[in-house]
């Protein structure tokens, strides 16, 4: 799937509509509140009886931020009280045992990421409490292609300080720049300076990360062609091993921060197309691989070789090289993927510190996956993933007969298939160069929720 071609800007704008991201399936608005604290024991006993074990990927939420982001549709807090940290950490470490005491031991952890909110409002002394406390209660993997990653603010990172997380394990950082267009910054309320980005780079670098990540926004307010292209140059100039170029999505309704912005600031929709066009042609151009949706790596990055070897996954984590493990959630919203269920930990600190308190697993919602949603997940994983589908493998996997199982859905990509977005030969789909743009319009085709009335949530849009 790295090939890439021109966009056609057109065809984009007219398949820009809301659309899930597909980091799970069934995505989490259907997620009730009939899953809870013994379901979720159940699952977990469920998944220690795989007669091979699974291996475990933990993500820890930090919902703290020192500053807020107008953009931003994340689960946060903002505080400067760094008194707030001790509390968190402590319950953090009672929900660690918790969950800790229902898995195998002899299922290790191949993934450790710390997302948020801003993972760097805890120091590097209370970074490392939490992973100790994680490495007494579970048994982590030693193999070389283990990752313990971590989100930064650069703003609030001191170089010094990258050394003390290399000493505690961590090898991935991603770093949040979005644009470095000094009307954008002060537009967004993220006045970052090129240079305490570079430095936070080049000391991930000398202490053996083995991957940096830089997070760009295209479609904010004040963003032009020409200033985004200044950006794309600094960034290509620092050179970070895999690039994230995410779609803002202006959703004020339900983001309270966004509501600061001023709408008539945003770039028109042919602007924001020109913004992405730009994107993926600069990067492609400079070398890096097109992985699909918003990401790009360089060649020999372990996302880039897991997509060849055809072992790329995603998740609520995004795109990730680890596919055969169970994900545990920690942390006030964090999401749990264990075996064929989902999970979700309360969104607000209260209830999710009283049922710490309690002693009771904090699950607010979840679901238990049914057949259909097995299958389907797993055909959406593929399109999102690797861009094709083998109908037999799926046939004899899930003893169906393709076509007739997804009848509708196949009708559904006719249109798409006209249009230049796949195709489709005999036992197959193709996402074309075109359709990679495009891969959430082309999942959705499968999502049976999305077809049902009474079921409205609300997306973020496609490009």
């Amino acid at each position: 799937m790295n090939q890439t071609a021109p966009i056609d800007a057109g065809l984009l704008r007219r398949h820009d509509r809301p659309g899930p991201r597909y980091t799970s399936y069934p995505t989490a608005p259907q997620f009730a509140a009939d899953f809870g604290d013994a379901a979720l024991r159940e699952a977990i006993a469920a998944s220690n009886g795989d007669p091979i074990p699974r291996r475990l990927s933990l993500y820890v939420h930090v919902p703290y931020c020192m500053s807020p982001c107008f953009y931003c549709g994340c689960n946060r807090i903002i505080t400067r009280d760094k008194s707030r940290s001790a509390p968190y950490i402590e319950r953090l470490k009672r929900e660690i045992g918790l969950m800790a005491s229902l898995f195998d031991r002899d299922r290790e952890v191949i993934q450790l990421h710390f997302g948020g909110g801003t993972p760097n409002f805890f120091s590097p002394v209370e970074l490392r409490e939490i992973v100790d406390e994680m490495r007494r209660q579970f048994r982590f993997s030693d193999a070389p292609d283990r990752d313990i990653s971590i989100e930064l603010d650069p703003r609030f990172v001191n170089p010094d300080d990258i050394g003390a997380l290399a000493e505690i394990g961590f090898n991935r950082a991603s770093l949040g720049v979005q644009d470095f267009d000094p009307d954008v910054q002060v537009a967004v309320n993220r006045v970052q300076s090129v240079a305490e980005t570079r430095a936070v780079v080049d000391a991930c670098r000398e202490h053996g990360f083995h991957s940096v990540n830089i997070d760009l926004i295209y479609g904010l307010p004040k963003q032009t062609v020409e200033g985004f292209g200044r950006t794309l140059d600094t960034v290509l100039d620092i050179r970070p091993d895999r690039l994230a170029v995410y779609s803002y999505a202006h959703l004020p309704e339900l983001f309270k921060p966004q509501r600061q912005l001023n709408a008539y600031d945003l770039p028109t929709a042919e602007t924001k197309t020109a913004l992405l066009q730009l994107a993926i042609a600069r990067l492609v151009d400079a070398g890096y691989v097109y992985v699909g949706m918003d990401h790009f790596a360089l060649p020999d990055d372990e996302l880039a070789l897991a997509q060849a070897r055809g072992g790329l996954h995603r998740n609520f984590m995004g795109y990730t090289t680890h596919a055969d493990s169970d994900l545990i959630g920690f942390g006030v919203s964090s999401i749990s993927h264990i075996g064929e269920t989902f999970s979700q930990n309360p969104r607000t600190l209260p209830e999710w510190e009283l049922a710490i308190d309690d002693g009771r697993l904090p699950v607010w919602r979840g679901l238990r996956m049914t057949d259909d949603d097995v299958l389907r997940g797993e055909v959406i994983q593929q399109l999102m993933c690797q861009g094709r589908i083998d109908k037999s493998r799926f046939e004899r996997r899930f003893d169906i007969d393709f076509d007739d199982y997804f009848a509708e859905a196949l009708d559904q990509l006719q249109p798409l298939a006209f249009e230049g977005l796949v195709t489709l030969p005999p036992g197959a789909i193709q996402v074309t160069s075109q359709g990679r743009y495009l891969l959430r319009i082309i999942a959705m085709c499968f999502d049976a929720y999305l077809s049902t009335a009474a079921q409205t949530p609300r997306f973020s849009k496609a490009i």
